[in-house]
């Protein structure tokens, strides 16, 4: 069974059309929506009608985006679940899963994440992991991490069918590092994570977070920007974003109105990228 955007979408671009994420076969939008920074019900519910489908139930489970699931458990078909699991026990992740799932009412998860793995899979987690796939509790297994020279491993192997990484105008590493290294076929899907660089591109980082100050004379990059310039790059299949409310989440929309970014628009947020890297 593959997961398709649900009928009569009415996301607005041509641009950032939806994709087929990796070997996983799955239909999926451009935008994902994590769980973790409370964004409201109703707020997912829009979004998901307007083609937004790679839904994370992350490490925060709101109670809001949880309500947003059950809300959308009829159209169970229609959209990409993402739960994921930061154990290091192999023997507490079926529990995980199960407890994640059981709060939802769901009877699988179509991707379980091995979250913040900057080193290989320990073979006892892939294995209890393999075993969750066997009973049919997920369909896909992926991984995240922010070890860039591990992702090429990952993707020429088969263990894992999405990866999560970090990819934004301050971290642009993966330019050098992934993306020219990523398999011509049978790849997995890639999915990039804070393309805001936690606020730190925007200005708005908290005070234990912050980077250096942005460029004189360069106007501060809005999340639009943030998530256009991720968006611009073909070889990722998803950007998450992490909307706190209903604005947050329009502001997503609008990078997928306007659509990639040109030469120009691109130079600017290296610029700005660099600035706040303190390059």
């Amino acid at each position: 069974m593959r997961t398709e955007l649900n009928e009569g979408s009415t996301m607005e671009t041509p641009a950032f059309d939806r994709r087929v994420l990796g070997r996983t076969g799955l239909q999926v939008g451009r935008l994902g929506i994590s769980a973790s920074y409370g964004v409201p019900a109703d707020a997912v519910e829009r979004a998901f009608e307007r083609g937004v489908n790679y839904l994370y139930w992350g490490s925060r489970r709101t109670a809001a985006f949880g309500e947003a699931l059950k809300r959308l458990r009829p159209k169970r078909d229609k959209f990409v679940l993402v739960v994921q699991s930061y154990t290091r026990a192999a023997a507490l992740m079926a529990w995980s899963l199960e407890r994640a799932l059981r709060a939802l009412n769901f009877d699988h998860a179509d991707v379980l994440l091995l979250g913040m793995w900057n080193k290989p899979v320990a073979p006892k987690i892939l294995d209890a992991a393999r075993q969750l796939k066997q009973r049919g509790l997920v369909r896909f297994l992926g991984v995240s991490t922010h070890h860039r020279l591990l992702v090429p491993k990952i993707a020429a192997a088969t263990d894992f069918d999405v990866v999560h990484f970090r990819y934004n105008a301050a971290h642009p590493g993966a330019e050098q590092d992934i993306f020219p290294e990523l398999p011509a076929a049978n790849r997995p899907g890639m999915v990039a994570f804070t393309p805001t660089s936690w606020g730190q591109l925007l200005g708005s980082a908290p005070f234990y977070m912050r980077a250096h100050p942005l460029p004189k004379g360069e106007r501060a990059p809005t999340a639009t920007d943030c998530y256009r310039f991720v968006l611009s790059r073909p070889e990722v299949d998803v950007c998450m974003t992490g909307p706190s409310n209903a604005a947050r989440m329009e502001e997503a929309f609008e990078a997928l109105r306007r659509g990639p970014m040109t030469e120009a628009e691109l130079e600017w947020m290296r610029r700005v990228g660099r600035a706040v890297a303190g390059k």
